[in-house]
């Protein structure tokens, strides 16, 4: 009898302990322990710094949490990773948005899901001894992809130079952002749009900056998160607990520097403290937003781009190439709010096992590239006029003490970070009198949205400024 009464006491007791274990879970923990993981490929297009959150998310065990396991690959092309989608090779793609958009106005059911990086984040950079837009005549530049957001990029900067790119520059492709500085480092071509960590690397290699493409506050959709509307329709709950999944990997990439710089380590292949902490600070810090919707105006953008060789882009919408559906839940329940009140990804752990290194998926580029004739982009998709900051723009990078205004006229060389607008107020103590600054430079300063570094203008004395 003492032994059963034993033997119902253990039972009582370790019932009450599961009741007590499962009071202290929270609902996606049950969730994810009443299923068995669902193994799902996601896709990744460059090894850059806008891919971090994938690789945090990966890393930190927040796919497991959510019951996924996950297989990250990387495929060096946009187009390929699209067509992957489309045929069911990958559940989710982190990539650029014009890849998506492009499949989309081919038939593709491909739709953008969340926006990580919304505006456009490279660097022109030039061989030695190229130092304004115009030695660029007769000469060669890089992009990743013809259609990339490289390509957009380059062409978008060419035709603010006044430069046309069917006629006074030959743009080749090289596969992705590396072989782009190494495609300069031969002397295949002479200017790339390079970003984080290999813009890093080309500083250091002393190549020129020439213009820096985020100083002009475009919205693009640079890089988003993409899937099939296939998958959304026959597995909405996986999609959704793709999205809680990526959401703690922003938050947690955000608020624990030491361990994300950890993993752009492994990914980024370096351990070179500059590098990484710019990148760091340039990208995850500053461009990738706490809710990841995506940039109407940015495909916007896009589509402009493509509609002035497609018809079909030029009578699309951009809400036919996003579904808000999941981030909305999110963002409408609270989810993403929560993360930064309390701090719940703190209790996610680093993977237990060794995780492999991702999977390379690599398209043959041709031996030789032909240089692509395109028409220069529509005046719709330039940027207004009017430059004015917005009131959360950073200072700029340098800062300058100029000699009293009242001394007349003087010269000044175009620095990394300038605009006309941050000039009238360094100068001028106003935002509103950029104009001045613009007309007294239209022979040389053709757009006012575009001005590089380098570029010497002139700065008129205060009292023409009235």
């Amino acid at each position: 009898m003492n032994r059963n009464l034993k033997s119902g006491t253990g039972l009582i007791v370790t019932v009450f302990a599961i009741f007590i274990a499962a009071l202290n879970m929270r609902p996606s923990d049950i969730l994810a322990a009443d299923k068995m993981p669902q193994k799902i490929n996601v896709a990744f297009s460059s090894i850059s710094g806008n891919m971090a959150p994938l690789w945090v998310t990966q890393e930190r065990g927040f796919f497991r949490k959510y019951g996924l396991e996950v297989q990250v690959i990387l495929i060096e092309s946009g187009t390929t990773t699209a067509q992957a989608l489309v045929a069911g090779d990958i559940s989710f793609a982190q990539v650029a948005g014009p890849a998506i958009i492009q499949s989309n106005l081919r038939g593709a059911d491909t739709v953008i899901i969340a926006g990580v990086v919304n505006t456009l984040t490279f660097q022109l950079f030039t061989e030695q001894g190229i130092t304004r837009p115009d030695q660029f005549k007769g000469k060669a530049v890089g992009v990743t992809r013809y259609g990339s957001a490289t390509d957009f990029a380059m062409r978008y900067a060419l035709d603010k130079y006044g430069l046309d790119t069917a006629r006074d520059v030959s743009i080749l492709q090289m596969g992705n952002v590396p072989n782009l500085l190494t495609a300069m480092e031969a002397g295949k071509i002479h200017g790339a749009m390079l970003s984080a960590p290999t813009s890093l690397r080309a500083k250091k290699l002393g190549y020129t900056m020439l213009a820096d493409l985020q100083m002009l506050g475009l919205e693009y959709q640079h890089t988003s998160i993409a899937t099939s509307r296939a998958l959304i329709k026959s597995n909405p709950n996986l999609v959704l607990d793709f999205m809680r999944a990526y959401s703690e990997g922003i938050h947690f990439a955000k608020t624990h520097r030491r361990e994300t710089i950890n993993i752009l380590t492994k990914y980024l292949r370096t351990d070179d403290m500059e590098i990484l902490d710019d990148t760091y600070e340039s990208i995850i810090r500053t461009l990738v937003p706490e809710k990841p919707y995506p940039t109407e105006k940015g495909i916007q953008i896009i589509l402009r781009e493509f509609g002035l060789k497609d018809a079909a882009a030029r009578s699309a919408k951009p809400e036919q190439f996003i579904d808000l559906t999941f981030i909305k839940e999110l963002d409408n329940s609270g989810f993403i709010d929560r993360l930064y009140k309390t701090s719940p990804v703190a209790q996610a752990a680093p993977r237990t096992h060794p995780v492999p290194a991702p999977v390379a998926i690599k398209e043959k580029i041709p031996a030789a590239e032909k240089p692509v004739k395109t028409a220069v982009l529509d005046e719709r998709s330039r940027p207004v006029a009017k430059q004015q900051p917005e009131p959360t723009e950073k200072p700029a990078t340098v800062q300058i003490t100029p000699k009293p205004v009242s001394a007349g006229a003087r010269e000044y060389t175009v620095r990394a970070g300038d605009t006309l607008s941050k000039l009238a107020e360094r100068f001028y103590n106003s935002t509103s009198k950029w104009a001045i600054i613009y007309e007294a430079n239209k022979e040389t300063v053709k757009n006012p949205n575009y001005i590089y570094v380098g570029m010497k203008i002139t700065i008129p004395a205060e009292d023409q400024t009235s």
